[in-house]
């Protein structure tokens, strides 16, 4: 603003100087100085100025122009579009309005054939998961995926499989009193597949090569139990022939049972649960248990020859103990002899021939009472070990799984009932042994006594006469 300022005013003054010098005379014109040119920057830049505007003013019209055909292109796109929707719309209700039509036409047109397919297909449901935990299905594998067809299905079944959904029902119904053989894909107890024949009763119970088998409902097959009911040679037992007769585990639940009574341990399992206190329980155990028959067998052979010896008193043998001690004073004179010189000494010889008998009636009674009285102890050892290791893994797992802790529970009570186990017979065989000796023993007084009493009145005979 103060450059065009200043070159308004330049300009009145050179207005000014012009009108004078039109009156003054001519002169020759002045020489350009350095205002002059500052007057010839400013137009050129007036009239560069200009030339700009005009042209910004020029692009901006025909940018204007094309925005207001753009405009209209648009306007008139948005116009065909909402003519195209407002079709489409029209179709879409026109369709909607058809359908509904047709549905409701289907609907007079179907009638209860809606709720027949409802309850077929709820019946072959429900069918196929009781199929699916029947031991009918191994020897009928395929009546599964008809059942999953008849449950699955989008459509009206008809007649023919409204018939089959029937036969499968009257199917169950049959198999279910039969006793059939067939064969079938078997898995062993290590999961390896193998063919094999199958005798399935009735819908209770399955087996093959004389072991029970189980079903498998994920897979619709059998399998064979890994550990065997305590019946399995009953099983083994029947035979081939109609007129045949077999006692055989039935199972109501369907295998339920039979799983659980596999899952119960076999002897040679529970002493392996009762550990290494199990083990020497068993061992001895089996010496007390062998020394005590062994003894009992001696003492009754003994028993036998003593009353043999009984009933032949003067004739005294050398293969029992009372003949032995009859023997030990020997006879006629020498007992004469032994009771001249004094009684007490034949009362004495007659003691120690009974002394040295006597050992061996009584033998191993010490070491039995010892070893029922060891028998509990052990047993509560096996007990207290067993608790340990139960706290263990209760500390390492926690108690949220009974199972976890069933090894040591097992191991405690195990060594525990071995420990009776042992001890209790063995305790009656002590006492019996006990009482047979003391009988044998007996016997020997007894007669020993008499022996006495027989030569003290024979001598006192002979000393009178």
């Amino acid at each position: 603003m103060m450059a065009l300022r200043a070159a308004f005013l330049l300009t009145c003054a050179l207005m000014s100087a012009g009108a004078v010098a039109a009156v003054a005379p001519p002169s020759p014109p002045p020489k350009p100085n350095g205002l002059d040119q500052l007057v010839e920057q400013i137009r050129e830049g007036s009239r560069d100025m200009s030339r700009t505007n005009a042209e910004r003013e020029a692009r901006f019209l025909r940018d204007k122009n094309q925005q207001a055909a753009l405009l209209a292109e648009a306007e008139g796109a948005r116009n065909s579009a909402d003519a195209r929707a407002k079709a489409a719309k029209g179709r879409f209700d026109g369709a909607q309005a058809g359908i509904a039509a047709l549905k409701q036409q289907l609907e007079g047109r179907v009638g209860d054939s809606a709720q027949i397919f409802s309850a077929v297909s709820e019946a072959a449901a429900g069918f196929r998961a009781q199929a699916a935990d029947s031991l009918v299905t191994p020897q009928f594998p395929d009546r599964l995926q008809e059942l999953d067809k008849l449950a699955q299905a989008r459509e009206l079944p008809g007649v023919d499989e409204l018939e089959r959904l029937w036969l499968l029902y009257a199917q169950e119904i049959a198999e279910g009193g039969k006793v059939a053989r067939f064969n079938a894909e078997v898995f062993d107890a290590e999961g390896a597949p193998q063919q094999a024949q199958v005798t399935r009763i009735g819908e209770f119970t399955a087996f093959a090569d004389g072991r029970y088998l189980a079903l498998q409902p994920e897979r619709g097959k059998l399998a064979t139990l890994a550990h065997q009911p305590g019946h399995t040679g009953l099983a083994k037992d029947f035979g081939d022939g109609d007129d045949e007769l077999a006692a055989i585990l039935v199972d109501p639940s369907r295998g339920a049972l039979l799983r659980r009574a596999a899952d119960r341990p076999s002897l040679g399992e529970r002493i392996e649960q009762g550990g290494a206190v199990g083990y020497v329980i068993i061992f001895i155990g089996i010496v007390g248990a062998a020394l005590a028959i062994y003894q009992l067998v001696y003492l009754l052979r003994v028993d036998a020859r003593v009353r043999a010896q009984l009933r032949q008193i003067d004739r005294p043998s050398s293969d029992n103990p009372l003949g032995r001690v009859l023997a030990s004073i020997g006879a006629g004179s020498d007992a004469d002899a032994l009771l001249l010189q004094d009684p007490e000494v034949l009362e004495t010889r007659l003691s120690e021939a009974i002394l040295k008998e006597t050992p061996k009636l009584e033998r191993y009674q010490s070491l039995l009472k010892m070893i029922v009285a060891a028998g509990p102890l052990l047993g509560l050892l096996g007990t207290v070990v067993g608790m340990i290791l139960t706290f263990q893994v209760i500390t390492e797992l926690g108690a949220g799984d009974p199972k976890v802790m069933a090894g040591g529970i097992s191991q405690a009570m195990i060594a525990t009932v071995l420990g009776l186990i042992i001890a209790i017979p063995l305790l009656f065989a002590n006492s019996f042994l006990g009482s047979r000796s003391r009988a044998l023993t007996q016997v020997l007084d007894e007669q020993a006594a008499g022996l006495l009493a027989r030569h003290l009145e024979a001598h006192r005979g002979t000393a009178r006469a």
